[in-house]
């Protein structure tokens, strides 16, 4: 994934593969180069969030256009819901519709999904010039949203799978991303290959390892013992989506940037406790 940093700091992330389209609009926004003050300074808030005034998220999403080469062109956004619906437009719409992607093959139209730790995911098909994107979190992934958007792509436009390009963007991604037993149980539910999607750490505990006797308990063998961690490779799981309904493995990017490893760069809802702000994933075609 490149990387791109205009004059005033504005950094915007492109893929190479879809980059050699000249038709094509796309780019992953960052945190850099923008104009909030609402989560540190100089802030690409690219979501209309409470801490930050409309006006100024107004004035970043301008910036993010013109650095994109998309401005003029109307953005279409979504109320994301952590779902598996996705809209397929063909104009422009001031209204926020309900769902976790969007697809068209209509010139002039730029899609964007916003993300501070779900993984956004472009999908471009070269032969009949037709996008998507997706977001993707837990609750979207196990519900398949990226497998469908191949779909979808597939009845509406024709597209075939071994001709699509996809792009995942940056994300939480497996070193950091912890979750619960349940969403192990609900992946091993949808998935056969689930497993090779999780891995367990050990907690360690400095005091318990230097003095075991104050731990001890009636339960065998003789010690309580610390709770696994649970690590879900999200792209992973996404990109195993892909491949599932045919997309080729050398069609598929990802960044291997992780939000929350890198909050200088990105950011990220987990590492900021909620206090952040959002990214902007966008792709289009040009007029």
């Amino acid at each position: 994934m490149q990387s791109r940093t205009s004059k005033n700091n504005l950094n915007v992330l492109r893929v190479a593969h879809l980059s050699k389209l000249p038709w094509l609009v796309h780019g992953f926004s960052t945190r850099q180069g923008g104009f909030s003050q609402a989560y540190g300074k100089d802030a690409l808030n690219l979501g209309f969030t409470g801490d930050d005034s409309k006006s100024t998220v107004e004035r970043n999403r301008v910036a993010f256009l013109r650095e994109l080469g998309g401005i003029g062109m109307p953005l279409v956004t979504l109320r994301q819901i952590h779902s598996d619906i996705i809209q397929f437009v063909d104009s422009p719409t001031q209204s926020l519709i309900p769902g976790d992607g969007l697809i068209t093959a209509t010139p002039g139209l730029l899609l964007g999904i916003q993300t501070a730790d779900c993984l956004p995911i472009i999908l471009v098909d070269p032969k009949h010039r037709a996008v998507g994107v997706f977001h993707a979190g837990w609750r979207g992934t196990v519900k398949r949203i990226v497998e469908k958007g191949v779909g979808e792509m597939q009845r509406r436009f024709g597209s075939r799978p071994r001709d699509l390009k996809a792009a995942i963007g940056p994300g939480v991604r497996g070193c950091c991303y912890e979750v619960g037993e349940d969403v192990r149980q609900q992946f091993e539910s949808q998935f056969a290959y689930a497993a090779k999607l999780f891995r367990e750490v050990k907690e360690s505990d400095p005091v318990r390892e230097k003095y075991p006797l104050l731990f001890l308990s009636a339960r065998p063998p003789g010690h309580s013992e610390l709770p696994k961690k649970i690590f879900l490779d999200l792209v992973e799981a996404n990109r195993q989506q892909l491949l599932t309904v045919g997309v080729l493995p050398k069609s598929i990017a990802a960044s291997p940037l992780c939000t929350n490893c890198r909050t200088d760069l990105l950011f990220s809802y987990r590492a900021e406790k909620g206090d952040t702000g959002r990214m902007m994933n966008v792709v289009g075609i040009r007029e």
